[in-house]
């Protein structure tokens, strides 16, 4: 295991470089003067060494007006359908690019760096795979990310090698799959076999519903990525699709979940984002999230516009139907412009916890609310206790003005608040002057019952 770690850090070393260069050369092919700089989406992300993408159809390339805004707007682009299995593998040893060669050969002329997505997974898998079981189906699923993968080595910057593999619900275990049932270390023999192929591209596992850290999926996800980072697994990323809508709306410690998984030593991405009608709260939100987390290298929008999403009912994405940016893409971009630029290394803050809460807790759940020019509301529901005590961070120079529907005292520095219900239900809020940081949003620390 030590030797294969030790093999791969030239490698990931080589690819942090050539994406800077590849960033650079972005800005350069992109931004003919220095004054269009952090006009658009990719060009403010670039300038601060992150990615700013969307997924890709290989069918709307032909489309003017869906191209115009790609190449204007974007320099990290996702194939959307297009490397998954049922397209690249149709029948068994037979391989087919076409349109995955269409889209990379777009973006790399673009300056646009791409994402593959995705080399394992258990849904979209074409008949002949989805008959096989045991060693012949391993067997298949490694031929077939050492062959894609081989296809576009030199060309993907990160590749998404296992998609989905772990259980909705409050288990916090894989999910049942044909692939689960070759064996446990499946996942890791996927990363094994794409490292092989691909040994210059960072490899990500991603996934969805894992976005509130005290999720029980999310703590499972966790756990698998602290064995790997532990033992050498070959694994340098964790995708965090981030598909928001109904019961999966932004969780108010997303950026907890984000510097949790960072702090065990790998990237983190946002890689599906779309978010239901496209609220500019929860968009700049989780923009200010990503910058505030060192090793959070960007954010991918699943779509363009709306009418080009697979939500397109729910109007998600920050351009309308026609083309027109909407209110959640100036929002983006403000956030993005008034970031910060973190060089590689900054240390992250370390994860609260690295299990579920504990029985007898309660859950927390932060939901923004009005925003001022100095200041912001924020209210927080308790689930799980009937009388309860939570601890609330606030980044500095921040500082809590008024509370209500609960008692609050501070710690000695004034940033960490904590609230007991008093007999007023299980909501309260708070409102928070921002003394010169807008960014900076509130964080739950913990939730005791009691």
């Amino acid at each position: 295991m030590t030797v294969n770690a030790g093999r791969r850090a030239a490698p990931r070393r080589a690819v942090l470089a050539g994406a800077a260069g590849l960033l650079t050369a972005v800005l350069v092919v992109g931004l003919t003067t220095a004054a269009q700089a952090g006009t658009t989406l990719g060009a403010s992300a670039a300038e601060k060494g992150r990615f700013f993408g969307t997924a890709v159809a290989a069918s709307r390339l032909s489309d003017s007006a869906y191209t115009t805004i790609l190449n204007r707007e974007f320099n990290q682009v996702t194939p959307e359908n297009e490397m998954k299995i049922d397209a690249t593998e149709p029948n068994q040893n037979q391989f087919s690019y076409g349109n995955a060669d269409r889209i990379v050969s777009h973006a790399r002329s673009n300056g646009m760096q791409v994402r593959g997505h995705t080399l394992a997974w258990h849904s979209q898998q074409p008949g002949w795979m989805q008959n096989m079981s045991g060693s012949t189906l391993r067997n298949a699923m490694l031929n077939h990310v050492t062959q894609v993968a081989t296809h576009f080595r030199g060309q993907v910057t990160w590749w998404d090698v296992v998609n989905e593999a772990f259980a909705d619900g409050s288990g916090g275990g894989r999910r049942d799959s044909n692939l689960q049932r070759t064996g446990n270390d499946w996942i890791e023999a996927a990363f094994r076999a794409a490292d092989a192929a691909d040994p210059n591209a960072q490899l990500c596992y991603n996934d969805y519903n894992i976005d509130n850290w005290t999720d029980a999926k999310t703590q499972g996800v966790y756990r698998m990525v602290q064995d790997f980072t532990s033992r050498g697994v070959p694994i340098d990323c964790v995708g965090l699709q981030s598909h928001f809508t109904g019961g999966s709306n932004y969780p108010g410690n997303y950026r907890t979940t984000l510097s949790s998984f960072a702090a065990l030593g790998v990237d983190v991405h946002i890689t599906e984002l779309d978010i239901r009608n496209a609220p500019v709260d929860a968009y700049r939100n989780v923009t200010n999230d990503c910058l505030a987390v060192a090793r959070c290298k960007g954010i991918t929008v699943w779509g363009i516009r709306d009418s080009d999403s697979w939500r397109s009912g729910e109007s998600p994405l920050l351009f309308n139907g026609s083309g027109q940016k909407k209110s959640a893409y100036d929002a983006v971009l403000t956030a993005l412009n008034n970031g910060t630029s973190q060089p590689t290394g900054t240390p992250t803050t370390p994860p609260p916890t690295t299990t579920p809460p504990p029985s007898g807790s309660c859950t927390a759940s932060i939901t923004p609310g009005t925003v001022w020019g100095d200041r912001y509301n924020t209210s927080v529901d308790v689930a799980g206790a009937g009388t309860w005590s939570v601890v609330v961070a606030i980044t500095s120079p921040q500082k809590i003005s008024s509370t209500w529907n609960g008692s609050p005292t501070w710690d000695s520095s004034g940033n960490r608040m904590t609230m007991r219900s008093n007999g007023s239900g299980n909501t309260f809020g708070f409102t928070t002057m921002t003394n010169g940081n807008s960014s900076a949003r509130p964080q739950i620390v913990s939730c005791s019952a009691g």
